[in-house]
């Protein structure tokens, strides 16, 4: 009975996600609402042509807005160890993992998180920043506003997480949540 009602219910996030992804994306700033359109499009076009994100290769280098409108790319921290997430804030499994990213995050100041919200596929444009200062994340979340990146590094099922080491290679995937426990663990045998 649980696996009918698990796998009933991946259906349905399934079914929702290409529902939402067929939407028009939407924008957080509606002053800037055709600039911010019209560079959207320059990158999907960008990303649609650029490798794939894969483990033991270069993790592809993206531009996105943070919470406070500030371009952050994903170069900014070569050099360090990267838990690059993506998630949603109406997903049960990003809601479960967001507290223990945040503990683990504050622990461990050798390693940059970047939360990247599939922008696109909220329900709310208000929801992300709600979800953040509800839960008082203060590592970084970058909005996906037209899914270009998330496509790009395959997060069709959320969470999806991917640990990056100095040189700025992929060193594993995670799909599904994660605890403060297994990101320890996945960072820890970065050298």
């Amino acid at each position: 009975m649980k696996k009918i009602m698990l796998v009933t219910g991946i259906l349905l996030l399934a079914a929702f996600l290409v529902f939402v992804n067929l939407r028009k994306p939407f924008s957080f700033d509606e002053k800037n609402t055709t600039e911010k359109k019209e560079h959207a499009v320059t990158k999907a076009q960008t990303v649609s042509t650029a490798p794939k994100a894969e483990e033991g290769k270069p993790a592809p280098d993206f531009e996105l807005t943070n919470v406070r409108g500030q371009s952050v790319k994903l170069s900014d921290f070569k050099g360090k160890k990267v838990i690059l997430n993506f998630w949603a804030s109406w997903c049960p499994p990003c809601k479960a993992e967001m507290p223990d990213m945040q503990k683990f995050y504050e622990k461990n100041q050798d390693v940059e998180i970047l939360a990247v919200n599939l922008t696109n596929a909220e329900t709310n444009e208000n929801a992300p920043l709600n979800f953040v200062k509800k839960n008082g994340l203060t590592f970084q979340i970058l909005y996906d506003l037209n899914g270009s990146v998330s496509s790009r590094y395959k997060a069709f099922t959320i969470p999806t997480s991917y640990i990056i080491d100095f040189k700025g290679i992929i060193t594993h995937k995670i799909i599904g949540p994660m605890d403060e426990k297994t990101m320890a663990e996945l960072t820890a045998d970065i050298e």
